[in-house]
């Protein structure tokens, strides 16, 4: 398959043994019905995809049981862990943890039901070690729930099967001076957008994070820095990557060393597609060449 024939939501790219895993929101629509499960691409130029590959399948009651978002696959102490987001009867929106020996899967439930806070509305996991091989989960508490969504994290356990301690408020998606304000018919509820947190550490050392919210021109790709190159440090919102209606992406080394931000655009089902950009370090972070 070509790349521009694959809908797909909240790309994520995991580069292994020579080959690009391409997974995301896959379901033909995220938004209602039960959801279906996610399938993965792969790809030797990230222009031919072959796929798609089932990876995982909702086993029999489980309890996420709509709203299949944004799973992103790391390799992690010589296994596949997928952070991939549910909503289920009767349980608040929330990350969970699944495994797999294969980056094709299949994955299985792993650890506890979520490692987000049960009470709270939560999406878009993602995994970061820091310094001292600390993993922690990232993650976007939602903006349905709160008005002003932000980015949390919270330590995890060395097995990735549940979360250690009180998660952390990074920043508030208010923070970015673009951000402006969405409503939401369903929720009745007007505030800002907090989505698909991912983290980076540049060859020099910076610490960043990607992710998105709504500006003038919709939904947008933009990061933060952190003032200290470490997760605890105070998060300095730095740029717009894209403004044009795409956003929840990420950035990945190709086999040739070039850097790659990856999303999706646009932001309407069912005409999203993933696109690769160029990008490159800069003094101050990353810029799209």
């Amino acid at each position: 398959m070509n790349i521009n024939d694959i809908q797909i939501r909240d790309p994520f790219v995991l580069v292994y043994g020579g080959k690009y895993y391409l997974y995301g929101s896959t379901d033909s629509d995220i938004w209602a019905g039960k959801g279906q499960g996610f399938n993965a691409y792969v790809s030797e130029d990230m222009t031919d995809w072959d796929g798609p590959f089932k990876v995982f399948s909702p086993p029999e009651n489980y309890w996420g049981t709509n709203n299949f978002w944004a799973p992103e696959v790391h390799f992690y102490e010589d296994a596949f862990y997928m952070f991939a987001s549910f909503i289920g009867d009767n349980y608040n929106r929330g990350t969970a943890i699944l495994k797999s020996e294969n980056p094709l899967g299949a994955f299985k439930p792993w650890g506890e039901r979520v490692v987000t806070p049960a009470e709270h509305m939560c999406l878009d996991g993602t995994l970061y070690i820091d310094k001292n091989s600390q993993p922690w989960l990232v993650y976007c508490h939602e903006w349905v729930q709160i008005g002003d969504g932000t980015i949390n994290a919270v330590r995890l356990s060395s097995d990735l099967k549940n979360a250690v301690g009180k998660p952390e408020i990074l920043f508030k998606s208010s923070s970015a001076p673009w951000g402006k304000t969405v409503y939401s018919k369903s929720n009745d509820i007007e505030g800002y957008v907090t989505d698909g947190c991912f983290l980076y550490r540049t060859k020099s050392g910076e610490l960043l994070m990607l992710w998105s919210c709504f500006t003038e021109n919709g939904y947008c790709q933009c990061y933060a820095k952190s003032s200290n190159g470490e997760i605890d440090g105070k998060w300095e919102q730095t740029d717009i990557l894209f403004d044009s209606d795409g956003g929840h992406g990420m950035v990945f080394r190709d086999l040739n060393d070039k850097l790659i931000l990856t999303l999706h655009t646009p932001n309407k089902t069912p005409h999203e597609r993933t696109i690769f950009l160029e990008a490159e370090e800069t003094e101050n972070g990353i810029k799209v060449i």
